[in-house]
């Protein structure tokens, strides 16, 4: 991995010698189950004389001719780049190779469907992975057109950026598909999907009067399951809201959204080429959240085909920009153009509370964050990039105003179509539109790091009076920044059994310390709720009043996104340790059975694992454990018969489940001898329950076997890992880590899923021989494995295991290991910090 790195310092280089006219790839995918054969032909202007290369990930370079004379491969090729010497004013070159299948969801990834043995491909190329299936200048500004033309089995679809121009019949079972030629884009964007994918057909008409043909495609043996009725009627809405709001009609010539195997991600922008994630296939129930997220990914991936493929970053330090702007405008386009109204709750729930997360690890950066080499921007598709930048946006969507953004965003498409820009490129255009000087703001919210804390200061007389409020702001001390905020602040009465807001103000506020004369005179009322409506991007705190009520009545308040911010800011006291957390998981269990929001329910429940299986003190870990899985059997035997919740609880249940009374509870769902009203226990339930019995010690290899047997799928497969994993004995734990950590055939998915299953045990002594191996091996991991699959296994098996070992091991790797590339020590203090937190609050609680 270390030699596919490439530095900014060697793109800009690059970019100042080169510029890209066009590409002709031609592709045979029939060649081999291993490899596919590219010809690759590239015609880009140079200064003359100079020596550059092109990256090209390959099995064999079979020919390289530039400007008509033929280069020894085995002179300019490494398998990794291709050296170009002595470039001419006007270049032509053309390359074959071989390059590889991949299984790790990296490059053009190849997977057998075992329902029924078909093969299917497709392509994820962002960051740096074109390169994997045709040789190219893998940076975002070397723009070029393409024409793609592919040889494959004649029963398959083919799927590219662009239209199919002819589709020819070869003989002997294959066809060729050439597709017509693409505008100006980036390498990262471009795609290619093939296989018996099965296929749904629509239309719509833009807003400059073209057809724009639709399409959706998924595996053959998922078909059943797909809806794309529903899906279409998203991506018309999203067309139509985005077309009117940015005044500019859709860049490209079709839009087909596909369903992929063994994906590392929600979905890719591929222009004219969405790829998603199988798991918004729901062949089982799914969370109501996890099917609002689907929208929210549907309507994200189409706001980048303005912003990230019609206008794109000039490097990756930008990225922020591209992922933020997608993530705040497909919250702003469900939350107005789809049923899903309370998405800007789903966006506190999920992306803010993953932002302050992220935004307190000691791996924190600035939104525009330094990107020196690919390895950076790999590690950087994180909470920061998403959403807090996400966060930040909204804060200056409502500070500059819905016209001025959207003026600013129309001037910044037009100008640059098909270009690539900086970030003072869009800011310059919102400060013409809104008539605010943005670079202090920039300098104070994009180019610095950490999260403020925001609390309020009240004096009251006797009646109960507001006489002085005041705001006040910290910054943690490595990042002493104190910004500008939007917010509002709501005064909450409880009447009658409920907390209902009686006022709220919305103001600007700066510095250490903001006065709220507008709240003078007002009566304090029971809850002060600081941030109001969720326009700021920052931590709150109560007042020791407020605080009372927020933990006796947070349940209490109809409002969701007002409770959200409630049971956000207790959460974030008690990671802060400032809230005991036996006091947070009783809170929950109070209140969390009142939930109405399903990704607010989901975050909580998350929170509730996190507090009792790593916060809580090993002394009193057991018996909170027990407690908390009957208060959720409790929960899920109380719930609307079909509910979200109950759904919800129940799974939470499952994972909770460690008694023998609690194991009987969860056989007698799984066969059948107790029925909860309206819940099915289908394919995928039937295999947490499974899993939550394995785990117990009460099934093992031959229920496992056979209920994979009966579900001969890739879900299944998957499930049948996690649960193998889950076996609770020192055998099955070492087959686990030899599977994936000591081996290298499993697919991503495998691997994920046998990560899930190891650390899936009540009993520590079961995992904890394996922390000294795993920081021993951690090089060798990062030296020998794809970016992904490192990633997955270095995050994946960093011990949960909450003990002052784990930490000195850490912190002992890190003193060893200072040469260790930045990504890979990134990982290993994201985890110190995680056991460190968790420690913290461990001795606070006793």
């Amino acid at each position: 991995m270390p030699g596919e790195n490439l530095t900014r310092v060697e793109a800009d280089e690059r970019a100042s010698l080169i510029s890209v006219d066009h590409y002709d790839v031609t592709l045979d995918l029939t060649t081999s189950d291993t490899t596919f054969r590219t010809v690759t032909k590239v015609t880009f202007s140079a200064t003359a004389g100079a020596s550059s290369f092109i990256d090209a990930i390959t099995e064999t370079v079979h020919r390289v001719e530039l400007n008509g004379e033929s280069l020894d491969p085995a002179t300019v090729a490494d398998g990794v780049r291709i050296a170009l010497p002595n470039l001419a004013e006007h270049n032509e070159l053309e390359i074959e190779a071989d390059m590889f299948y991949m299984n790790t969801g990296e490059g053009l990834h190849r997977f057998v469907d075992p329902a029924d043995g078909e093969v299917y491909l497709y392509s994820q190329f962002e960051v740096p992975d074109a390169r994997r299936m045709y040789p190219n200048f893998e940076q975002p500004n070397l723009k070029a057109t393409f024409d793609f033309t592919v040889t494959a089995p004649e029963a398959w679809k083919v799927v590219s950026n662009q239209p199919v121009a002819e589709r020819t019949e070869l003989g002997e079972g294959k066809a060729k598909w050439a597709f017509t030629t693409t505008t100006r884009i980036s390498s990262y964007i471009t795609a290619l999907v093939a296989g018996p994918y099965q296929e749904w057909r629509d239309e719509l008409t833009s807003s400059d009067g073209r057809t724009i043909p639709l399409g959706v495609y998924s595996r053959a043996s998922l078909g059943e399951f797909m809806d794309p009725e529903y899906i279409f009627d998203i991506t018309k809405r999203g067309f139509e809201f985005y077309e009117r709001e940015f005044g500019v009609a859709y860049p490209f010539d079709k839009y087909d959204q596909l369903f992929v195997p063994e994906y590392n991600m929600g979905a890719m922008e591929n222009a004219g080429c969405v790829t998603f994630t199988e798991a918004y296939v729901f062949r089982s129930k799914v969370a109501d959240a996890v099917r609002e997220r689907r929208v929210v990914t549907i309507l994200h991936e189409l706001g980048h085909m303005w912003f990230g493929d019609l206008v794109t970053m000039n490097w990756w330090n930008d990225l922020w920009l591209n992922e933020s702007f997608a993530e705040f405008i497909s919250t702003l386009a469900t939350a107005e153009a789809t049923e899903w109204t309370n998405n800007w709750v789903t966006f506190l729930a999920s992306e803010k509370t993953w932002a302050y997360r992220q935004d307190q690890l000691p791996s924190t950066h600035p939104i525009v964050a330094e990107i020196r080499d690919l390895d950076d921007v790999q590690v950087n598709f994180d909470g920061i990039t998403y959403a807090k930048g996400g966060s930040v946006l909204k804060q200056l969507f409502f500070w500059v105003g819905r016209e001025a953004f959207f003026t600013g965003v129309n001037a910044y498409f037009t100008k640059h179509a098909f270009g690539n820009t900086e970030l003072a490129d869009l800011l310059v255009e919102l400060e013409a539109a809104s008539g605010r000087d943005l670079k202090d703001w920039s300098k104070k919210w994009l180019e610095t790091a950490g999260v403020n804390t925001l609390r309020p200061r009240i004096e009251v007389d006797a009646e109960g009076v507001i006489t002085k409020f005041v705001i006040e702001q910290t910054a943690p001390a490595d990042y002493p920044t104190l910004r500008p905020h939007r917010l509002g602040v709501g005064l909450y009465d409880l009447v009658d059994g409920a907390l209902t807001r009686r006022d709220h103000v919305e103001l600007d506020i700066d510095g250490a310390e903001t006065e709220v004369p507008e709240l003078v005179g007002k009566q304090r009322g029971d809850l002060v709720l600081v941030n109001d409506e969720d326009l700021a991007y920052a931590k709150i705190r109560f007042d020791g009043a407020s605080l009372a009520t927020a933990l006796g009545h947070a349940a209490d308040i109809a409002d969701p996104m007002a409770r959200g911010l409630v049971l956000a800011s207790l959460w974030d006291a008690t990671r802060d340790a400032e809230l005991p957390v036996a006091d947070f998981i009783d809170h929950l269990l109070r209140t969390v059975g009142h939930e109405t929001e399903s990704t607010t329910r989901r975050q909580q429940l998350g929170q509730l694992t996190t507090a009792a299986h790593r916060f809580t003190p090993k002394a009193d870990r057991e018996a909170t454990v027990e407690r908390v899985a009957d208060r959720l059997l409790e929960l899920a035997q109380g719930a609307e018969a079909g509910s979200d919740a109950q759904f919800a609880f129940v799974r939470a249940f499952s994972g909770f489940a460690t008694t023998a009374a609690q194991l009987d509870a969860v056989q007698a769902l799984l066969d059948g001898s107790t029925r909860l009203d309206g819940l099915e226990i289908d394919t995928d339930l039937g295999w947490e329950l499974l899993t939550a019995l394995v785990a117990g010690g009460r099934a093992g290899e031959a229920e496992i076997a056979a209920r994979n047997e009966a579900d001969k799928t890739s879900n299944g497969n998957k499930h049948a890992a996690t649960a193998r994993a889950s076996v609770p004995t020192a055998e099955a734990k070492q087959a686990a880590w030899e599977l994936v950590w000591k081996r290298n055939e499993q697919p991503n998915e495998i691997v994920r899923a046998t990560i899930a299953g190891f650390w899936n045990t009540s009993n520590d002594e079961l995992v904890t021989p394996f922390v000294a191996p795993y920081f021993d091996e951690l090089r060798g991991i990062w030296d020998s494995r794809s970016f992904h699959i490192a990633e997955d296994l270095i995050e994946g098996f960093y011990p949960t295991t909450t003990t002052d070992r784990v930490a000195t091991s850490a912190e002992a790797w890190l003193a060893a290991n200072a040469d260790a590339a930045p990504a890979l020590r990134r990982m290993i203090v994201e985890g110190l910090d995680d056991t460190q937190r968790a420690l913290r609050v461990q001795r606070a609680a006793k």
